[in-house]
C-alpha cells in the first residue's frame, strides 16, 4: 500500500531537520520510481487515496503495523497526522481485522522494527510509553513480544536501524546502542552518512537510498541484493524509504 504525494508536503512536520524546499515535481517523480521498483519486486501496489492538506500523509509506514494475523492502526502524535489514518482504515480493512491504538497512547509505524517474532518498539517524540503498552497487549494474542527501545536522537527507531536481511540490521551506533541487538549480525553505517540506517527489505531484496554510497558498498560488500532509489525529495521531509508503503501478505 502507498499513498501519492500530498500537494501540501512543503509543510510537512519536521523534528530534527532546518526546512528546505522540496521540489514537488521532482518529489512526484521519485515516488513513482519507488513504486515502480516496489512491482518489479513482485509487489502489487495498492494506492491509498489522500486527502487536502495531509502534507505528511504519503508517509503511510506511521499509520499502521502490518502482521500476518492482524493489523494495528497507529495513532500518530500530532492532530494532523492523526487525519492520515482514517483513509488507510478504509483501504486496509479489505485484508486485515483492525485494531487501534487509543488515547492517551501514541504510536507511529516508523518505530516499528520488526524481527521475527519480536517487535522493537521506540519511545519517541512521536510514540509513547501508553502506546508500546498498547501494542504489547494487542500482538501478545499472535506470539509477538514487544521490547522498548528509548531513542532520542532520531525522529523514529527506524531512521536508526533497519533489517536488511533475516536476523541482519542496519545500525547508526551514534543513534542507536548495538547492546540492544546485540543477538543479530549488525552492519554499521558509514561514519559519514549518518542517516543511512534506513532500508527497505522486499523479500530477499533491499530497496535503498542512492544518496549513501559508502553504506550501499557495505551492504553489496555483504552479499545483499540492493536496488537504488532517489529519494532526495522526501528526505527533505525526514523521510525515508521504510515510510512510504505498507507491505504485507495480501491473502495467506
Amino acid at each position: 500500500m502507498t499513498r501519492e504525494i500530498n500537494a501540501a508536503m512543503n509543510s510537512c512536520e519536521l523534528t530534527f531537520l532546518t526546512r528546505d524546499k522540496i521540489d514537488m515535481d521532482l518529489a512526484k517523480q521519485q515516488h513513482q520510481q519507488y513504486q515502480s521498483v516496489l512491482s518489479s519486486l513482485g509487489c502489487e501496489i495498492v494506492i491509498v487515496p489522500t486527502e487536502s492538506n495531509l502534507a505528511d500523509s504519503v508517509f503511510i509506514e506511521d499509520t499502521a503495523v502490518v502482521l500476518d494475523e492482524v493489523a494495528v492502526l497507529c495513532r500518530p502524535a500530532t492532530a494532523l497526522r492523526g487525519q492520515e489514518v482514517a483513509g488507510v482504515e478504509d483501504v486496509l480493512q479489505q485484508y486485515r481485522t483492525l485494531i487501534s491504538i487509543q488515547s492517551p497512547g501514541t504510536l507511529e509505524g516508523g518505530d516499528l522494527l520488526r524481527v521475527g517474532k519480536v517487535i522493537y518498539a521506540g519511545l519517541s517524540t512521536r510514540s509513547n510509553q501508553n502506546g508500546i503498552e498498547q501494542l504489547s497487549r494487542i500482538v501478545a494474542d499472535y506470539g509477538f513480544s514487544v521490547k522498548t527501545v528509548e531513542t532520542e536522537k532520531c525522529l523514529h527507531l527506524k531512521s536508526a536501524i533497519s533489517e536488511v536481511a533475516p536476523g541482519v540490521l542496519l545500525i547508526n551506533p551514534d543513534w542507536i546502542s548495538r547492546s540492544t541487538f546485540k543477538n543479530y549480525e549488525l552492519i554499521d553505517v558509514d561514519k559519514e552518512e549518518a542517516h543511512a540506517a534506513n532500508a527497505l527489505l522486499v523479500g530477499q531484496k533491499i530497496i535503498y537510498p542512492s544518496s549513501f554510497p559508502r553504506t550501499l558498498e557495505k551492504l553489496v560488500n555483504a552479499g545483499l541484493d540492493v536496488t537504488q532509489v532517489n529519494v532526495s525529495e522526501l528526505q527533505k521531509a525526514e523521510g525515508a524509504v521504510t515510510c512510504c508503503s505498507l507491505i504485507f501478505k495480501m491473502s495467506l
